[in-house]
């Protein structure tokens, strides 16, 4: 994997995963970030998670790479050179306690190996990327699908937004949020992640 400078993450830009954990549908991006120390790559080889910090759930999203620094009016095909699927893992317990005290999700949201991807593969477009689903399998079984074009927020209003408020160059990844089917991980389970019919990663989880 090339080098990754930030790691940025948009919630809730799906519309139906907002409204399956009682959020409200935002109007402008939301964006956290993960520290580099969180992200791993899925080639098959078992994915340590915290088990004793409560219940962790698997939110599968579209991952772009960004191969230059950002200059106003770039369009998404100037700037992304390269698309992922990967897991954004989410400590839910402790995330709704954090929203409960109005504090950040770090805590629940960058811990190591929390930030998952598959190998990178040539950026299509955002058009032809409307033609193919992305899809999480857990144990064979498909227990989460989604779209880009059922985003909230499309990747030219991401990258603006982001490059606007925070910076955006080569290196930095964005996970680009979860569609409906959250769910937990349990001790063991091989997750599989799909774009179309093709595996681009897999591993396997162990709970500490």
């Amino acid at each position: 994997m090339n080098k990754i400078s930030n790691i940025y993450c948009v919630g809730r830009n799906y519309a139906e995963h907002a409204k399956e954990l009682q959020n409200e549908v935002p109007t402008s991006p939301i964006i956290f970030s993960k520290p580099t120390h969180a992200l791993a790559e899925a080639v098959g080889q078992e994915i340590l998670l915290p088990g004793n910090r409560g219940s962790i759930h698997f939110e599968t999203e579209i991952v772009i790479r960004i191969g230059k620094s950002y200059e106003k009016g770039m369009r998404v095909e100037e700037i992304v050179d390269s698309m992922a699927i990967g897991i954004d893992f989410t400590l839910r317990d402790v995330q709704s306690e954090l929203k409960k005290k109005g504090q950040p999700w770090l805590l629940a949201k960058g811990f190591p190996n929390s930030a998952i991807v598959s190998k990178f593969i040539f950026f299509p477009g955002k058009e032809e990327m409307m033609k193919t689903d992305f899809s999480l399998l857990i144990n064979g079984k498909t227990v989460q699908q989604g779209n880009i074009k059922n985003m909230i927020f499309d990747l030219q209003t991401i990258i603006d937004f982001i490059a606007l408020n925070f910076g955006l160059g080569e290196g930095d990844l964005i996970f680009t949020g979860t569609p409906e089917g959250v769910g937990p991980v349990r001790d063991k389970d091989h997750l599989s992640l799909l774009w179309g019919t093709s595996v681009l990663g897999e591993s396997i989880i162990k709970l500490n």
